[in-house]
């Protein structure tokens, strides 16, 4: 068993310029670019082919409930593969600046790497959405699909601005429990997919389901509809980070071990990381006393 003196929470390294963080982290940031472009191309193709009016699917599945969970399977799947993938295990598999930030406000992400992350992000999402464009014109670019926007559903905003709050809420706390707890790590991923192909089936009609601010600039951009985009720029921030703050406090074995998704041990981790001093500590907590002599 560890020594409790073993399992003290390692200090963060000094700030990084902005040169030195471009210089070693250029890879992840184009990653973060990468994944969020794929994620985004994917979005567009299923929507056109679910949405689309004379789209072969939008024709043959009249239930639009259906469609949704098409949808959202596709989106899940998406997801749980990026953050697989060597890509993902590398950067992390953010891919959303809300989770960025939120690992920010908890002290695992250097001021820099977040803005890099944050700016690629952004910038590969537009590139996604511009490549759907191209390849599928106006199914894409007409209603109802309308470059995939995430505009309030019939409810309206206040209802789209909690839904869009809780929802971020959920996917943070989900991350943080289960990246955190060494028998659910591995599922992160898997949990992380799932529960995105929930929201898309049973949100979607809230507000759309973005929680993702540049998820929505892709979509905005290209389409310049800018509707009720406040909504999508500060709730899945404000989500995201109540959940980090309220995890963080819960109690003090809550301890964030990393800003990383899933955690692979073979590759160097560029965030604060403390994931194996977390991994020895759990094992110290969880390993029975030892026998009285």
């Amino acid at each position: 068993m560890p020594d409790a003196a073993d399992i003290t929470p390692a200090k963060a390294p000094p700030a990084w310029t902005a040169k030195e963080a471009l210089q070693a982290h250029w890879p992840a940031y184009l990653i973060e670019a990468a994944g969020l472009g794929i994620f985004m191309l994917v979005a567009g193709l299923a929507g056109t082919a679910l949405e689309a009016p004379h789209a072969f699917l939008r024709s043959a599945i009249d239930a639009a409930w259906l469609r949704r969970v098409l949808m959202g399977l596709a989106m899940g799947v998406t997801a749980s593969a990026l953050v697989y993938s060597p890509w993902g295990k590398r950067s992390g598999a953010h891919f959303n600046p809300a989770l960025t930030l939120a690992f920010f406000s908890v002290g695992k992400v250097r001021a820099w790497d977040a803005l890099f992350y944050i700016v690629a992000q952004t910038a590969g999402g537009i590139v996604g959405v511009l490549l759907v464009q191209t390849l599928c014109g106006a199914a894409f670019t007409d209603p109802p699909v309308q470059f995939i926007v995430t505009v309030p559903g019939r409810w309206g905003c206040q209802v789209a601005l909690a839904a869009e709050c809780a929802i971020s809420f959920g996917l943070m706390t989900l991350v943080l429990v289960s990246s955190n707890r060494a028998r659910l790590a591995r599922y992160t991923g898997l949990l992380c997919g799932a529960l995105i192909a929930l929201y898309v089936t049973v949100e979607a009609p809230l507000s759309g389901m973005s929680m993702n601010p540049a998820r929505t600039v892709a979509s905005a951009l290209p389409s310049a509809i800018w509707r009720d985009v406040w909504i999508y720029l500060t709730a899945p921030l404000a989500g995201m980070w109540l959940a980090a703050w309220m995890y963080q406090r819960r109690t003090r074995h809550n301890h964030i071990a990393c800003a990383k998704l899933h955690h692979d041990d073979g590759l160097e981790c560029m965030f604060i990381c403390s994931y194996v001093v977390h991994r020895r500590r759990q094992t110290f907590l969880a390993s029975p006393p030892p026998p009285a002599v």
